[in-house]
């Protein structure tokens, strides 16, 4: 068993606090806490992610550069956006960021008549620039259109039964008779798409992209119906012309059915959070630690369904490592099923306090809290 009182190394991969700080800001403040006990640590940070917002600033919290894009927001309407390039000919693409729900210019607009319009010409702008791998974070999305958008955005066109164009917007699903995918840019054969999610839904159909995650987008009952029928008609026009059937495979239905669109494309899917750590060389880190401390704005009983902290967890148990959780808020009801994987769940608010104080104070709250946790594993391991 290592000493705890020597310099540790100590391996931080935090998931951001949604509202408050970034994986990097939040890696740093705990970074900072532990410094307190110990000096000369050893302290790893390795800002993690799931997919959703934050992956953008994850991904690239070590290397990799910022680049900013003109595209179309949700709305259709030209804005800007932040994206990312890698040294190895690699793009990062943040669905949050171009068509996220926390837009209100996108939002503005009536849920059947948004667009992933603005994810195509993200795409097309680094094939543009010779990118020969395209990673997309798919959560956070504001739209429900199957990924229509994004192919009109490549070249894909929907044709009424006059054989006039058709807008990508799940208003006009329902009069499209053919699908013209003969230009489909080209460019795509020398690329490789990979998908970043932890959603398995289909489609269409209860479980699909419209009943569970329509509403939370604005989506009446009535609303619901009505897009999950648009999209199958869609689903069945796009794979006709395509000759092939997606829009089961897990993952399509996520991001309003953007997965539907990647599926087509042949992306790979794979979880985000497995992406980023494998991105940020979290195993790497790893060998040789002595503890990971991870963490997220608020863990439950859904952390150990593939979020950030527990795929950090899962990765330093594969190397014998114990793992911390350090969270904004714990639900103290899964408290037991957290605690069969964590050693030690702590929440950095040292008694009760309003929202807005705790995401003002969040660095220096961190701080505190993972210097009272480096004393007790301090303590712990010396004794031991």
């Amino acid at each position: 068993m290592p000493n705890m009182s020597a310099s540790p190394v100590i391996v931080v991969a935090p998931d951001s606090f949604k509202g408050s700080l970034s994986a990097q800001q939040v890696g740093d403040a705990i970074a900072s806490g532990l410094r307190r006990v110990w000096p000369k640590a050893d302290v790893r940070v390795k800002p993690l992610a799931d997919g959703g917002e934050g992956t953008l600033d994850a991904l690239l919290a070590n290397r990799g550069k910022r680049v900013k894009l003109h595209v179309r927001n949700a709305a259709g309407n030209p804005c800007e956006a932040i994206s990312g390039v890698l040294p190895d000919q690699t793009a990062i693409v943040e669905t949050a960021e171009i068509v996220g729900i926390t837009d209100p210019a996108g939002m503005a607009i009536p849920i059947e008549a948004r667009s992933t319009l603005g994810l195509g010409d993200a795409i097309r702008s680094h094939l543009d620039e010779g990118a020969r791998r395209i990673l997309i974070a798919l959560g956070g999305s504001s739209t429900n259109d199957g990924g229509a958008g994004l192919l009109s955005a490549l070249g894909v066109r929907f044709l009424d039964i006059d054989d006039k164009p058709l807008p990508p917007s799940p208003n006009a699903f329902e009069r499209i008779e053919t699908i013209d995918v003969s230009g489909l840019d080209s460019r795509l054969n020398g690329c490789s798409l990979l998908a970043m999610t932890d959603v398995d839904n289909p489609l269409c159909g209860e479980h699909g992209a419209s009943a569970v995650f329509g509403p939370q987008k604005g989506a009446s009952p009535r609303q619901v119906k009505t897009l999950d029928r648009a999209l199958a008609h869609f689903a069945d026009v796009l794979e006709a012309a395509l000759q092939k059937h997606v829009r089961d495979l897990p993952g399509a239905g996520a991001a309003g059915g953007l997965g539907f669109a990647l599926h087509a494309l042949g992306a790979t899917f794979e979880p985000g959070a497995e992406v980023v750590a494998a991105e940020a060389g979290l195993d790497e880190a790893l060998q040789g630690a002595d503890w990971l401390i991870t963490g997220e704005g608020r863990s439950d009983a859904q952390t150990l369904h593939g979020k950030t902290p527990f795929v950090a967890c899962k990765h330093a148990t594969q190397f014998g490592v114990p793992a911390s959780l350090l969270s904004g808020g714990l639900d103290v009801g899964a408290l037991p099923q957290l605690n069969q994987h964590f050693s030690g769940c702590f929440s950095p608010t040292p008694g009760p306090m309003t929202l807005e104080a705790a995401i003002e104070n969040a660095g220096t709250l961190l701080a505190d809290g993972a210097e009272q946790m480096a004393r007790l594993f301090k303590a712990a391991r010396v004794q031991g």
